[in-house]
């Protein structure tokens, strides 16, 4: 059937086999071969004993579901509607540090056998250029003089993991030594407090904001060496603007079930509201390349500690395929998180992410995805051309290759 030269195609609720949406009420998809939606219109709730794919409702033409792998992009492009702007954000990865090996049973569940080790992963650090100048650092990795430069708390802690680290700069190291003045970055974000993400924040003038997720000051201020158990310092925050995120008032959306506060107010990144691992834990969205037509705009999830391991993330029932025969059901992740402040917080927060996820137009990174470390181009490259390049299909399932031996 033709509308307007697009097939028409019905998706059904999300008691049909494959329906999603709306349970028991038909939405109608004006679509194209690439299975993009260019409309969709809602009818009433159809009759609960009527079970056909097609039926004559008020406001619904009588239809077939034809090309069924269009249907699962519709249902995936439709989970989440991603926010509309003008700008985007030049983003480029910088990994200052290797850790490991780190005992996987920590992290997640059910083990494999013969696989319970990482080998080693990253930390990343990301610098996010606006278009005005203007330019911000996610996370700075460890710093690097970690063994003795922490809080008493974690550098009492950091020999018990056996951790082999791995790292010669600190993030402003790098910056300076690229061409980019730290006096020109304008805040330093913490996905969160942990060691491995919040560096040598001191490294920065004090111009320079240090961004933080709600509930951070509450928690974790005063630092070290005002309270002696605090894994932050004072040195971290001292004389500079912290900066706490409440999402509340101007500026505040909703991207899927994520509260998102707009942070340059134009729509080229997002901060994200993903608690669970840690109090005040953000994840970011950033847009990469502005499409038109028919092709749709890209972007960049930052996606910090929401999981250690895309596994945690992949399978799910948004993107249902590879699951192993391990007593989880197809549409199971290939691993459960067993490692945060709030496990079950944490644990929904994965499932709102995996909403991102399956969307392609997405590149979701992980912190400590070592599939990603080893492909996209590091800083001064950007990865803004992620999906002209195939990554995020590419590395969407890299981490199967964990799996090679088994």
């Amino acid at each position: 059937m033709i509308w307007d030269g697009l097939e028409l195609y019905a998706v059904g609720d999300a008691m049909d086999p494959m329906g999603m949406l709306h349970l028991g009420v038909w939405s109608i998809a004006k679509i194209g071969i690439t299975g993009n939606v260019t409309e969709m219109t809602s009818a009433k709730q159809r009759p609960s004993s009527d079970r056909s794919l097609g039926g004559e409702y008020e406001g619904v033409p009588k239809v077939l579901i034809l090309h069924l792998s269009h249907l699962h992009n519709v249902r995936r492009q439709l989970l989440v509607q991603l926010p509309e702007g003008q700008e985007t954000i030049v983003v480029k990865v910088i990994n200052p540090v290797n850790f490991g090996p780190s005992n996987l049973q920590r992290f997640m569940a059910p083990p494999v056998p013969g696989l319970d080790k990482f080998k080693d992963c990253p930390s990343f650090s990301f610098l996010l250029e606006h278009p005005s100048g203007r330019k911000l650092v996610w996370d700075l990795g460890i710093r690097k003089d970690y063994a003795t430069g922490y809080a008493s708390s974690i550098t009492d802690y950091l020999p018990s993991t056996g951790y082999d680290i791995r790292v010669t700069k600190n993030v402003a190291d790098i910056l300076e030594e690229n061409g980019i003045p730290t006096t020109s970055i304008e805040a330093v974000i913490w996905s969160h407090w942990h060691w491995d993400h919040i560096g040598d924040p001191s490294s920065f003038p004090t111009s320079t904001d240090l961004v933080v997720g709600p509930g951070f000051k509450g928690a974790m201020l005063p630092g070290a060496p005002a309270n002696p158990n605090s894994p932050i310092q004072e040195s971290d925050y001292a004389n500079r603007n912290l900066r706490e995120i409440t999402f509340d008032g101007a500026g505040v959306s909703q991207i899927g079930q994520f509260r998102a506060f707009d942070y340059f107010g134009d729509g080229s990144f997002y901060l994200l509201d993903s608690p669970g691992h840690a109090i005040g834990h953000l994840c970011g969205l950033a847009r990469t390349t502005k499409g038109s037509g028919a092709t749709p705009d890209t972007f960049v999830l930052l996606g910090g500690d929401v999981c250690h391991y895309a596994g945690i993330l992949r399978p799910s029932k948004h993107l249902p395929e590879l699951q192993r025969s391990r007593g989880r059901a197809p549409t199971d992740t290939m691993y459960d998180l067993t490692f945060g402040g709030d496990i079950p917080l944490a644990t929904k927060t994965v499932g709102k992410l995996q909403e991102l996820d399956c969307n392609d137009n997405v590149f979701v990174i992980i912190a400590h995805d070592s599939t990603v470390r080893d492909v996209v181009a590091h800083f001064p490259e950007n990865i803004n051309d992620w999906k002209a390049k195939g990554l995020g299909k590419s590395l969407k399932w890299a981490f199967f290759r964990d799996l090679a031996h088994y």
